[in-house]
């Protein structure tokens, strides 16, 4: 097969990364997308490698009960989205499904214990469209803002993108030329603020520190500094984490990779004296300005593996960056032996893995929660309590 090709397929299961699995005549392995399990369809070959091919459909022969037409015009060029071609509930379930393929093949946890976790994807408020408060548009050679296609550098000029948040479109960046700037992003904060800013050009227009609300506080956050895009997010997550890990008053609790301190200002709010460990200048030094009121709370600077802790933990907030905590962060982290952890995961791959290491260690995933804070997309955001094999089920 050859880039072109187009192949009539079978489509399989979902895969990770937005595409479902497919074999052509001969065997080979390919990752379609805009397919939906179930499906034949016609697919183009994008891309040849060792052992699989991917490809994207260009003909639905036979549709799933689950295809709808997708609202954005741009769907199939710009590469942002994975799922407009699903019904918002087809794309928990899909999602659901990665979540518990990455369990069993990567976790190595058995069908009973998947099964135990009765993993679901739940829904945030909003709806589908209009929730990303966050976009960075690229600009192409000719001075216009896009988005870019998938797995490509080609910018896709767009008017809008309709999971941004109102804001964002609203905000006088497509349509417009940019001479100076390669990329120009967008913020659009939980209180009303708008802020755009060039990558060489810096702020271009509103505040250069939003405001954000969120676990009953307000917080001041630099435009670039990282936050989570959909609103419902920040107070889903934080209760999440507070539901797992119940935290008692008094208690001595880490919030690892903890950012600007939405966990932290939550573990504070139920009593627990907290350390906040982060690397980022930025993320820390929010993290300082807006925990300065809680004198429960210590903020320190520093790497998760470099972190001299003051004192052992009852429990920990561990959200580390998309790749993972790795091997040497468990052990370390176990070996002080917490009574619980809350582990909050942006992909469902590091996760998977990193719940291995913890069940070499002598622990397990005792609970777990998914939440649909990227609709449209492929993403899906994870909450799970590692507890000691020895602590009874929770």
């Amino acid at each position: 097969m050859t880039i072109g090709d187009r192949l009539p397929l079978d489509v399989g299961a979902v895969a990770p990364g937005g595409h479902c699995v497919a074999r052509t005549a001969e065997g080979q392995v390919v990752f379609v997308r805009h397919a939906l399990p179930g499906e034949r369809v016609l697919a183009e070959v994008t891309e040849e490698h060792r052992g699989f091919l991917r490809a994207d459909v260009v003909e639905v022969v036979q549709p799933s009960s689950d295809r709808v037409v997708p609202p954005c015009p741009y769907a199939g060029r710009c590469g942002g989205c994975d799922f407009q071609h699903a019904t918002p509930a087809a794309q928990r379930e899909l999602k659901a499904a990665v979540v518990v393929e990455q369990l069993t093949r990567l976790a190595s946890l058995s069908p009973a214990e998947v099964t135990a976790l009765g993993v679901r994807v739940e829904e945030l408020p909003g709806g589908p469209l209009g929730w990303r408060s966050r976009v960075r548009y690229t600009v192409d050679g000719a001075g216009r803002a896009g988005l870019l296609a998938h797995r490509s550098h080609e910018v896709v000029p767009v008017d809008r993108c309709l999971i941004a948040h109102p804001a964002v479109q609203a905000a006088p960046v497509t349509g417009v030329g940019w001479p100076d700037d390669d990329q120009v992003s967008v913020v659009a904060s939980s209180v009303g603020d708008v802020a755009v800013t060039g990558d060489r050009s810096g702020l271009l227009g509103g505040p250069q520190t939003v405001r954000e609300r969120a676990v009953g506080r307000e917080w001041r956050i630099d435009a670039g500094t990282f936050w989570q895009v959909h609103p419902a997010a920040p107070d889903a997550l934080a209760r999440a984490v507070l539901d797992l890990l119940a935290p008692e008053p008094g208690e001595r609790a880490w919030d690892l990779y903890g950012g600007a301190g939405l966990f932290a200002a939550a573990l504070a709010g139920a009593g627990a004296e907290v350390t906040l460990v982060e690397s980022d200048r930025a993320g820390a030094a929010a993290a300082e300005a807006n925990l300065a009121d809680l004198p429960g709370v210590r903020v320190v600077r520093s790497t998760v593996e470099r972190f001299r802790p003051p004192y052992p933990p009852d429990v920990v907030v561990l959200d580390p960056p998309r790749a993972g905590a790795g091997a040497a962060v468990v052990r370390t982290l176990v070996g002080f032996s917490p009574r619980a952890v809350a582990y909050v995961a942006c992909d469902p791959a590091s996760f998977a893995r990193d719940v291995k290491y913890f069940r070499a260690a002598g622990w397990r995933l005792a609970a777990l929660r998914a939440f649909d804070a990227f609709p449209m997309t492929h993403h899906v955001e994870c909450v799970g309590l590692l507890v000691s094999s020895a602590v009874e089920d929770v």
